[in-house]
C-alpha cells in the first residue's frame, strides 16, 4: 500500500457539499425576497392608481355625491380589483370628503392595499377664476424697499373685492411714465 497519497476524504467532500448548499439557499431566498418586493410594489401601484382614477371620476361630477359607502369590482392589468369609497360630509356645508380604499377582490374585506382621500366642494371658485388678485396691487409711486416690498403700506392699491366664483376684471393699463 501506498502511504503518500493525495486527495480529498470523504468527509472534506460532504462538509465543502454542505457549505455550498448553505450558500446557494441564502441566495436563493434572497431572490424569492426581492421578487415577492417587486409583486407587491407591483400591486400596491395597481391599487393606488384604481383609488385615483375612481376619486378623479367623483371630482369631474357636475353634483356633489352622495354622503353614504359604496363598492364596486374593476379589472386592471389582469387581475380583479376592489374599491370601497365612503363619502362624508364636513363642518362645512359644500365640502364632502371622500374615501377611497383599494384590495384584490380575493383578498379579506378589512383589507387595504391602496388609501387616499380627497375633497369635493363647491367653495371652491370654478376653473378660470382667480380667488385673490394678486395683480390688482400695483404701486403708485416711491420704489420698492427691503424684500421687495413698497416702501410705504399706503402707496399699494388694495386688490378689489370679489364675490367667489366672479371673474377677475383684466388688469387696468398702466400710465405712462412722465419721467421717460
Amino acid at each position: 500500500m501506498r502511504a503518500d497519497t493525495r486527495g480529498f476524504t470523504l468527509i472534506e467532500v460532504l462538509v465543502a457539499l454542505v457549505v455550498v448548499g448553505l450558500g446557494m439557499l441564502a441566495v436563493i431566498q434572497t431572490v424569492s425576497q426581492t421578487a415577492n418586493n417587486t409583486a407587491y410594489m407591483r400591486d400596491k401601484t395597481i391599487a393606488h392608481w384604481i383609488a385615483m382614477n375612481q376619486l378623479t371620476q367623483v371630482r369631474l361630477l357636475p353634483t356633489a355625491p352622495p354622503v353614504d359607502k359604496s363598492s364596486d369590482e374593476v379589472e386592471m392589468a389582469g387581475r380583479d380589483w376592489r374599491w370601497t369609497m365612503e363619502v362624508k360630509q364636513t363642518p362645512i356645508e359644500s365640502i364632502r370628503r371622500i374615501e377611497v380604499s383599494v384590495r384584490p377582490s380575493d383578498a379579506p374585506e378589512k383589507s387595504s392595499l391602496a388609501y387616499i382621500s380627497g375633497f369635493y366642494g363647491t367653495a371652491v371658485a370654478p376653473a378660470g377664476t382667480v380667488a385673490i388678485n394678486w395683480k390688482g396691487q400695483q404701486q403708485k409711486s416711491g420704489g420698492m424697499g427691503q424684500n421687495n416690498r413698497p416702501q410705504d403700506d399706503s402707496e399699494v392699491t388694495p386688490p378689489p373685492t370679489l364675490e367667489p366664483g366672479e371673474p377677475v376684471p383684466p388688469d387696468p393699463e398702466p400710465s405712462p411714465d412722465p419721467e421717460s
